[in-house]
């Protein structure tokens, strides 16, 4: 009787370590801008790590009384977000970023720089309470027609995003920070946004191991504390699964062949990439067994009954044998062993870091004036056949508005207009897509001056067709590119902002008023 009551007790402690460890290699997500019970709960069960997305977000001071709520809880969790900067915020997810994203960077090419902005993102995010981002993108921007990457590359030159890349990481782990390069073993050469299907790479191995993974190379011998998979086929590496669910990759490569050590985080699970083909349960148990670590979900499934069904899937992977326990317990100790780094990092920099301090506009308008507007300004490119002609009153500004990719979302807003308002009040603004777009434009605008805003002319023929239209008009139309300069420079003059950052719209607008 003893011994059978001795081994019950056994087997429910390795029934409770089984599912504390299936919690602990989650990362989801939750809507609202303070924690859930059920995430609170979660995290006294095993759960290790929450996501943060725009929809958290209002402030600062917010956003510190969240991290310390979910502290109060767990005090070693990962927070994590995904703050690339330019496009790509979280944290200005209303306003716009006060840093330029990666393809401004790269355009200055200017290492320290690039260290010196993600050193200051990095002290903005810890004092925030977040201690992992899901960045830098170290994607080689190798097909300029690329949906989802543009210019959240460094660039198409690997030599340069691989310099980049290092340097991002070891500004921001300056930070206390925790690094998650991303997306492996390389998104840049896609036609195919992973958000809606499965993209495919064909490029040969010689291709692969000079190109793309050159950056993550850079990224690993820089320190970077996370790697995150990305949802692709490679068929020169594993002609059979993605990245994210192949053995090949993650373990054969990554781990085995690049010699990487720290976590390897899935892309989102939700992604139709994934989702759409092996559904989110038996993509995390592949994922798992595959070598990741921790399973990115959240974005859009952003529940308890999520975690769940995630949490049974895991467990009843390893109970029937397709999941090894020992290959889970290698991943939540993987989780553990980066929650110990954040929470060593951030008391050695709470000395001299501070908390935030529940301003409701924290630094924003003072890093503005600073590293990320300095930076922004750096990148543009202004190209004119003519001396420029400067505004001789408000103008109006046609954003030529494409599609936006579900990365950068549509609530961030861009463009000029508002920073332009700022310099030359009377500013008038429209946004117009479609094959009629130039007509409405020249009608709204009037006898105004055009300043016409576009995002990869290259990729979209209807906003070519439109400033053709435009400039045979009205040949002072200013033209602002605010994604990858593909197109030729055309424009009385034509400013290339390498980003769609407010910072960098700041930057065009100063020169455009002749600020």
């Amino acid at each position: 009787m003893t011994t059978l009551a001795s081994g019950t007790a056994a087997s429910n402690a390795d029934k409770d370590d089984l599912a504390r460890d299936a919690l602990t290699v989650l990362q989801p997500g939750f809507t609202g801008t303070t924690a859930p019970d059920w995430l609170l709960r979660r995290l006294g069960e095993g759960l290790n790590s929450v996501g943060l997305f725009g929809r958290n977000i209002v402030s600062p001071g917010q956003l510190a009384a969240l991290t310390a709520q979910l502290r109060a809880e767990r005090d070693d969790v990962l927070v994590a977000i995904d703050e690339e900067g330019g496009d790509v915020t979280r944290l200005e997810v209303r306003t716009g970023s006060s840093y330029p994203g990666n393809h401004a960077l790269g355009a200055v090419d200017d290492v320290d720089l690039t260290r010196e902005v993600a050193s200051a993102l990095g002290r903005r995010l810890a004092a925030c309470g977040v201690n992992l981002n899901w960045a830098p993108s170290a994607d080689v921007n190798s097909n300029p027609g690329n949906p989802v990457i543009g210019v959240r590359s460094f660039g198409a030159d690997t030599d340069l995003v691989a310099r980049h890349t290092a340097a991002y990481v070891t500004g921001l782990q300056s930070a206390g920070v925790a690094a998650c390069t991303k997306h492996f073993p390389g998104h840049g050469d896609t036609a195919v946004d992973s958000h809606h299907a499965l993209p495919r790479i064909d490029a040969d191995l010689p291709v692969l191991q000079a190109r793309e993974l050159a950056p993550f190379r850079a990224a690993i011998a820089a320190g970077t504390r996370a790697v995150m998979s990305a949802h692709i086929l490679v068929p020169a590496l594993d002609p059979d699964r993605p990245a994210t669910l192949s053995r090949r990759i993650l373990t054969g490569l990554l781990r085995e062949e690049l010699g990487y050590e720290g976590l390897i985080v899935t892309d989102g699970m939700e992604m139709q990439a994934i989702a759409a083909t092996y559904g989110i349960e038996r993509g995390s148990v592949l994922a798992i067994a595959a070598g990741a670590d921790a399973i990115c979900v959240g974005g859009g499934l952003a529940d308890d009954e999520t975690v769940r069904r995630l949490r049974d899937a895991l467990v009843s992977a390893v109970r029937t044998g397709e999941l090894a326990e020992e290959r889970l317990a290698d991943a939540a100790a993987r989780v553990r062993a980066l929650a110990r780094w954040t929470s060593a990092a951030s008391a050695r920099d709470a000395r001299g870091a501070g908390a935030a301090n529940g301003t409701e506009d924290g630094n924003r308008e003072d890093d503005a004036a600073g590293i990320g507007l300095t930076a922004a300004r750096r990148a543009l490119r202004v190209t004119s056949s003519a001396p420029y002609v400067p505004l001789d009153g408000a103008p109006y500004v046609a954003a030529l508005t494409p599609v936006a990719n579900i990365a950068v979302g549509d609530e961030t807003p861009w463009g000029v207009a508002a920073e332009l308002a700022r310099l030359v009040p009377g500013t008038e603004t429209g946004g117009f897509t479609g094959d009629d777009a130039a007509a409405r434009v020249l009608a709204a605008a009037g006898s105004r001056r055009i300043v016409a805003v576009v995002r990869d002319e290259h990729r979209h023929p209807w906003m070519a067709t439109a400033l053709d239209t435009l400039l045979a008009a009205r040949p002072d139309t200013v033209v602002v590119e605010m994604g990858v300069p593909q197109a030729p420079p055309r424009g009385a003059p034509h400013i290339a902002t390498y980003g769609a950052a407010r910072v960098c719209g700041r930057a065009a607008a100063e020169v455009i008023a002749g600020a």
